[in-house]
């Protein structure tokens, strides 16, 4: 699966709340669902003084100025550069075959809509309301993922269908139960959630500093497949 279409699974799975062509841009208003939905793309070639436009369209929507830049954004890169605006958040895309795996028995299930212990776990990791909404959003197949160990509810994350790719999101483990195996239990509930609803590909995005959950998922059989980053003035 290749970069670009990746980038539309992002979109499908993770949605904003509206979108508006407004000039070279796409604004999207994300509603306190956090960068990846209410960041700033450009359609088309930008100049230096386009990036105005897109600046007061987002106070429009009570947004803080962010841009999304992926690798073919590199004249934009530069000149959000020149103006002051700092990279925050390289991320990374990984992608690869859907998977079988073993999922412990008592140690992850596919729940929807999510229960109140899940929320409650996603919001000591400061995924909160606004963010939940956009799981609501999602209008295709989709699910959540709830994580136990030591007898207790400690994980969870989201994951939806694009097409035949799935992809996860808001994954989250408690701090005190890292490490310990969890995670990868998940990803394996996911992945088979994934392949009962007809996927043949399986993907998330993470940060560059998230090593660990870097190399979880190449022990999954993914690879990284592409990159980007938002820049913000601080």
């Amino acid at each position: 699966m290749n970069r670009i279409e990746l980038f539309e699974v992002v979109q499908a799975t993770w949605p904003s709340a509206d979108e508006t062509r407004v000039g070279p841009w796409l604004i999207r208003d994300g509603q306190g669902g956090g960068k990846r939905v209410s960041a700033a793309r450009p359609m088309e070639a930008v100049q230096a003084d386009d990036v105005a436009t897109a600046v007061a369209e987002m106070k429009k929507c009570g947004q803080p100025a962010l841009f999304s830049i992926r690798p073919e954004d590199g004249e934009l890169d530069s000149i959000l550069a020149q103006m002051g605006y700092e990279i925050i958040d390289p991320s990374v895309l990984f992608a690869g075959p859907i998977f079988e795996a073993e999922v412990p028995p008592v140690t992850a299930f596919d729940i929807w809509p999510p229960l109140q212990i899940m929320k409650d776990i996603w919001a000591e990791g400061g995924i909160n309301a606004d963010r939940l909404s956009v799981m609501d959003r999602v209008e295709g197949p989709k699910t959540s993922i709830l994580g136990r160990i030591c007898d207790r509810a400690a994980g969870c994350a989201f994951v939806a269908m694009h097409g035949t790719t799935a992809m996860v999101h808001a994954v989250e483990v408690l701090p005190e139960y890292r490490r310990q195996g969890l995670a990868r239990s998940m990803m394996n509930a996911a992945a088979r959630w994934a392949k009962e609803n007809g996927a043949h590909h399986f993907s998330l995005v993470t940060t560059e500093a998230n090593t660990a959950a870097q190399s979880l998922y190449s022990s999954l059989g993914m690879s990284a497949v592409g990159r980007y980053h938002y820049r913000m003035k601080p």
